[in-house]
C-alpha cells in the first residue's frame, strides 16, 4: 500500500492521510486542498529518496526538521518555527559538506554562527544580528586566521581589529576601523618577518595625521604629517638611522619653504624648495661642513646670483651669475689666497671677455 486517505478530483484532499513506502508507514498527516497541513513523518519519492523528515503544523514546518537533496544527501537539519528557521541549525552543500552552523531567528542568521567553504574549511565565526555580521568575529582563509575584530552591518567596524597575512600567518595590521576602513591609530607590520613598518593615524582608509614609516628591518624612513594619503606639512626622511631631510612637504614633494638635507650625518643643503626641488635662496655645503655655495637655486640647480667657495679654507672661488649650475654672465674668479684671478664675463663656465 502506498496511500490511504481521501481524494477530490484525483488530488489528495483535506483530511487525514497515511503514506507508505514498501508497506511501511512513513507519513501520517492532515491535508488541506492538496497541501500538507499538519503531521509528522517523512516525504519519500517512488525510488525511496527522502526529501523531508519532520513535522508540519498549520501548513508550516515546525520543530526539528531534516531536508535532503535528490541524491538523498542531508542539506539541512535544525529547528523551524511557523515555517521559518529559528534556533540552532546546520546547512550542508550537495556533497554533504557542512557549510553553516549556528543560530537563526525568523529565517535569518541571528546569534553565533560558523560558515565554511565548499571544501569544508572554516571561513567565518562570530556574531550575526538580523542577517548581518554585528559584533566580534573572525575570518579565515584555508583555515588560517586573516582577521579578528568587530563588525557592524557586515563591515569591519569602528572598533579594534587585527589582520593577518594568509600565506605567512603573521600579524600585518592592528588598529581601529570605521565603516570597514582603517580609521584611527593603527600599526602595520611586514608580512615576511613581522617587523613594524608603519604606525600613525588613518582617516577613512588613508593616512591622515602624524605617521612614522619604517623599512622591513624597522629602520625609520619617515616621520611627519600626512593629509589624505600624501605627505603634507613638516616631516623628516631617514636612511637607516641617518637623517637625510627635514622640512616641509606638499602632495608628497619637498615643497616651498625651508628645508635641510644631510649626507653621512653632515648638513649638505639648507634653503628653499619648490615642487620637490631646491628653489630660491639656499646654501650648499661640502661633506666636511665647509660652505660650497651660497645663492640662488632654480629647479635644483644654481641659477641667478651666487658665491662658490674652496673646500678647505672657506675662501671665495667665484662670485657672480649662474645658469643651470655653470658660470654664465658677469662674475669674478679668485685664487685661494683671495686675490682676483679673472673679472669679466663667462659662458657655460668659460671665460669670454675680460674686464
Amino acid at each position: 500500500m502506498l496511500f490511504e486517505g481521501e481524494y477530490l478530483r484525483r488530488r489528495k484532499w483535506k483530511g487525514k492521510i497515511k503514506e507508505y513506502f514498501k508497506d511501511e508507514l512513513i507519513f501520517e498527516v492532515e491535508y488541506l486542498d492538496g497541501k500538507i497541513w499538519s503531521g509528522k513523518g517523512k516525504q519519500v519519492d517512488s525510488k525511496g529518496n527522502i526529501s523531508f523528515e519532520g513535522e508540519y503544523i498549520n501548513g508550516k514546518k515546525n520543530g526539528y526538521i531534516k531536508e535532503y537533496n535528490y541524491n538523498n544527501i542531508l542539506t539541512f537539519e535544525g529547528k523551524y518555527i511557523n515555517g521559518l528557521k529559528s534556533g540552532y541549525i546546520k546547512e550542508f552543500n550537495d556533497d554533504g559538506k557542512l557549510i553553516l552552523e549556528g543560530e537563526y531567528l525568523n529565517d535569518v542568521k541571528d546569534g553565533n554562527v560558523k560558515e565554511y567553504n565548499s571544501k569544508g574549511e572554516l571561513i567565518f565565526e562570530g556574531k550575526y544580528i538580523k542577517g548581518e555580521r554585528n559584533g566580534k568575529g573572525k575570518e579565515y582563509h584555508s583555515n588560517e586566521l586573516i582577521f579578528e575584530g568587530e563588525y557592524l552591518n557586515d563591515k569591519r567596524w569602528n572598533g579594534k581589529g587585527k589582520e593577518y597575512d594568509k600565506c605567512t600567518d603573521r600579524l600585518i595590521y592592528e588598529g581601529e576601523y570605521l565603516d570597514g576602513e582603517k580609521n584611527g591609530y593603527i600599526k602595520e607590520y611586514d608580512k615576511s618577518n613581522g617587523n613594524l613598518i608603519l604606525e600613525g593615524e588613518y582617516l577613512k582608509g588613508e593616512k591622515n595625521g602624524n605617521i612614522k614609516e619604517y623599512d622591513r628591518y624597522e629602520n625609520l624612513l619617515f616621520e611627519g604629517k600626512y593629509i589624505k594619503g600624501e605627505r603634507n606639512g613638516k616631516g623628516k626622511e631617514y636612511n637607516g638611522e641617518e637623517l637625510i631631510f627635514e622640512g616641509e612637504y606638499l602632495n608628497n614633494k619637498r615643497w616651498k619653504g625651508l628645508g635641510k638635507e644631510y649626507r653621512r650625518f653632515s648638513l649638505i643643503y639648507e634653503g628653499g624648495y619648490l615642487n620637490g626641488e631646491r628653489h630660491g635662496k639656499g646654501k650648499e655645503y661640502f661633506q666636511n661642513g665647509n660652505l660650497l655655495f651660497d645663492g640662488d637655486f632654480k629647479k635644483g640647480k644654481w641659477n641667478g646670483i651666487g658665491k662658490e667657495y674652496y673646500p678647505n679654507n672657506g675662501k671665495i672661488k667665484y662670485d657672480g651669475e649662474y645658469l643651470d649650475g655653470k658660470w654664465n654672465g658677469k662674475g669674478k674668479e679668485y685664487f685661494q689666497n683671495g686675490k682676483v684671478k679673472f673679472d669679466g664675463e663667462f659662458l657655460n663656465g668659460q671665460k669670454i671677455k675680460k674686464k
